[in-house]
Parts: structure tokens; sequence; C-alpha cells
């Protein structure tokens, strides 16, 4: 009897008693064992004897890192690869400023146009400082911070390296009030930033709509057109701001505008006759705004004004002036010395 056949024995026989067999039952059941257990033994030894001794990747597998880079647009194109070297990233507002430690969004592009005729994305992060693992050779860094934002070519190696961005930006705060430093609601208050230079039709590029008041923009160093619009009729500043490197630069515009409430009753004091519609007219006649309720309330700049209020096939004006600042309710008394026929109302929205 061989060594092996031995071992399988005395292997089985323990296996046999562990399973509660008695003595007279196991002669069958060794002989039994023996056979199976000597056969896998014998066929998968030699297998992993070859495996360990060849280096079977298989027995070494080992599962990649999750990295945060964003795929990559061009499937072909190298995401993190380990021949390369690992660069660092960091950006700062200006050249003797402290590093960025957050809100900072990093995009790495390859150097050469994919087919689409646009640079292929190679990885992106979002934080502060970050590092990248990229294959050798050329590309494109790019580091936005809001609106602000800075590109540097780089060349990675096989070396680690750093490369640091100045992204020359600042940061701007925008508020308005009426007169006397009345605070305006922020639901009823927008900005709107424009490029400082308008284009060849006059018209200026707009960089970011509806900023709310308060709000920090970060914005790349230069002068601004900014557009503060209360309400959303013809109450509207505007003005050119600049925009310092490495400041807050915070800015307040007064409003010379009011908030009318319109009412077509019978009486003073009375109570609003439902389904009027309302025509607000300039003082020069030209159109600014037609609304529907019982109640309509609008912001207005400072000046005189005509409302032209319909209901029920009758017509019914008054002029009234709009003071900034002073909200007020307009009552149109719906009497004949108040009332216009058709044609002349007609006439006088046109």
């Amino acid at each position: 009897m061989t060594p092996g056949e031995k071992y399988g024995r005395r292997f089985g026989l323990e296996i046999a008693t562990g399973l509660g067999f008695n003595a007279s039952m196991t002669g069958g059941v060794i002989r039994l064992f023996v056979v199976f257990i000597a056969t896998i033994v014998f066929t998968a030894l030699p297998a992993l004897v070859s495996a360990q001794e060849s280096g079977d990747p298989a027995t070494q597998l080992q599962l990649p890192a999750i990295s945060s880079f964003a795929p990559a647009t061009d499937p072909s194109a190298p995401l993190a690869l380990g021949g390369g070297g690992e660069v660092t990233l960091s950006a700062k507002l200006t050249e003797e400023g402290e590093d960025i430690s957050r809100g900072l969004v990093w995009r790495v592009f390859g150097q050469e146009p994919g087919p689409d005729g646009k640079l292929p994305l190679i990885a992106s992060s979002q934080g502060g400082t970050s590092s990248f693992h990229l294959a050798p050779g050329g590309y494109l860094v790019h580091a936005s911070y809001g609106r602000a934002g800075a590109t540097k070519r780089i060349t990675v190696g096989r070396e680690d390296k750093s490369e640091s961005l100045v992204l020359d930006a600042g940061g701007l705060k925008l508020d308005a009030t009426l007169a006397g430093g009345v605070r305006i609601p922020a639901s009823k208050l927008k900005f709107s930033i424009y490029d400082e230079t308008p284009d060849a039709s006059g018209e200026r590029a707009l960089i970011i709509p509806d900023v709310s008041p308060n709000a920090v923009v970060r914005l790349n160093s230069g002068t601004y057109h900014i557009v503060s619009t209360y309400g959303s009729v013809n109450a509207v500043i505007r003005s050119d701001i600049r925009v310092d490197a490495g400041k807050l630069t915070e800015a307040t515009v007064e409003h010379k505008a009011a908030e009318i409430t319109f009412k077509l009753v019978r009486e003073a004091g009375g109570e609003a006759l439902a389904d009027t519609s309302w025509s607000v007219l300039s003082g020069s006649g030209d159109p600014v705004r037609e609304v529907v309720g019982a109640f309509a309330s609008l912001v207005l700049a400072e000046g005189d004004y005509t409302i032209v209020a319909k209901n029920k096939e009758r017509i019914y004006q008054r002029d009234f002036t709009v003071q900034g600042g002073r909200n007020q309710d307009v009552e149109v008394l719906a009497t004949d010395a108040n009332a216009v026929n058709e044609t002349e109302g007609m006439e006088s929205t046109d």
C-alpha cells in the first residue's frame, strides 16, 4: 500500500467515524472514502503546486482602487495609469494667496481633439487640492471656482510633480434697498451679471442670470455690468462694478420704486370687484403691463402713470403717481365720473 493510500485510508476512517458509522460498518465505507479522497487529493495537488510555482493570475487577483475621477468621454483615453507619475494640482486666487481648500472643480483634458473636434476629458475631481495618476504625456488642466477659472498646459512624466494655478479671481456680493435704506424682500429682487463690453450689435453677453441678493459669486477680476430688477415690470437699476482679485466686493444699489396694489371699487374703501382686467400706462401713454384680478399688485418705478380698469364691458381710469419707497393702494371708483367709452379706452391702451 502506497503512503498516499495509507493517508487516504486513515483520513476516510476519521470522516466515517465523525459521521457516526460504527466499526462494523466502516469496512465498505472506508474503501469508498479512500477512493474518493485519494482521487481528489492526487488530482488537485499537482494543479495547486503548479499554480503556486507559476504565479497563476487567478490566485493573485487584485481589485483596482475606487477613484473619484469622472469617466473619460473617449473610451480609449487613459483615466489613471500606474505607469505615469502622480500630479498634485492646487489653485489660489492670487499669486501670493493661499491654496483654495474647497469648491474647486478640476478637469484634465487630452491635447488631441477627438472625432467630434473636442478635447477628450481624461479625469475630473472636486474639492480643493487634488492628485491624479496620468500616463506620461501632455495635458490641459482647467480649474473652475464658481464662475472664475484658469487653464494650464502641463507635461506628465514618470516622476511625481506638483502644479499650481492662479485664478486671478475675487468675489461679488450684491444687494439693493429702497430710499432710506428700506429692505427689499429677497423674493422680489434679482440680479443679472453681464460682460462689461457690448458686442457689435450693442448687446452684452449674459454671464450669470437670476443671482439672489447677498449670494457670493466668484468671478475673474475685471469690470462687470450689473442689472438689478425689483419686481418684474420696470424697476431696473444698471451699474458697472469692479471685482478685484483676492477680495470680496460688496455693492448695494438703491431702487426708486414702490409696490402698488390696484382695486376697482364702487365706493371708497369698498370691496374690490372681481373679474377686472388692468392696463398700466406710462405718463406718455405707453403700455407698461396688463394684469387680471380683483387685486393687482405691481412694483413700478418712480413716475406718473394712468391705470385703466375694465369690468363687465365698462372701462374706468385714473391717473396716479409712484414715489420711491412709498407702497400704496390705488382705488379706481367704478363711477360715471371715471368711466370712459370703450373706443376711448381702447385708444388709450394702444
